[in-house]
């Protein structure tokens, strides 16, 4: 009997380590990229892009759904593959070279004369329950001496083309697109550059 209980329990004991390990870690998402734009030889002047700062609710690993008007929900199984700043920071400025192919874009290192910076709040990047992904928030221009020389709105969604995670990382980055073409065709129309 001492012999069949040792055996029970190693058994249990087996089976309790293959289903700990069968845990299946979360899938992990990028943002889509665009081939990057080459870089003017005399550029028209410098657009310095800041990092954006998140809604707090959206500095999270798990890309989040809005479940209805007030519910929102942080995946676990569903992960960003980098922080989100990051990968927006960068869509951003790809999306930016491509838009503004005179100036010469670049990230927010050490301070630069006569450069322009875009400062960006993102409020919404998220799934909703109506099936489109949004991106919203505000964004800053600011001169050198870090005037505000503009400061506007933007808002963009797209609805998503079938269920599940995939399909929505692919619209919030169609969504992120469609925003920083907005800002760039703003930022066009302010000739803050001549």
């Amino acid at each position: 009997m001492f012999t069949w209980m040792r055996c029970s329990l190693l058994l249990i004991c087996l089976l309790l380590s293959a289903c700990a390990s069968s845990v299946t870690p979360p899938a992990r998402y990028m943002l889509p990229s665009d081939p990057l734009a080459s870089t003017p030889r005399q550029p028209a002047g410098t657009l310095i892009v800041s990092s954006p700062r998140l809604a707090h609710y959206l500095d999270v690993d798990g890309i989040v759904m809005q479940l209805d008007d007030i519910t929102l929900n942080a995946a676990r199984e569903n992960q960003w593959a980098e922080g989100l700043g990051r990968q927006l920071e960068r869509k951003l400025r790809a999306n930016l070279a491509q838009a503004l192919p005179t100036l010469r874009i670049m990230r927010t290192e050490g301070e630069q004369a006569n450069a322009l910076t875009l400062r960006l709040n993102v409020d919404q990047f998220q799934g909703r329950f109506d099936g489109v992904a949004v991106a919203s928030g505000q964004w800053q221009l600011l001169n050198d001496a870090g005037e505000l020389l503009a400061m506007e709105n933007f808002y963009a969604e797209t609805p998503l083309a079938e269920d599940g995670y995939p399909a929505l990382v692919r619209a919030l980055s169609d969504s992120w697109d469609q925003a920083a073409e907005l800002i760039a065709t703003q930022i066009r129309q302010g000739d803050y550059f001549d």
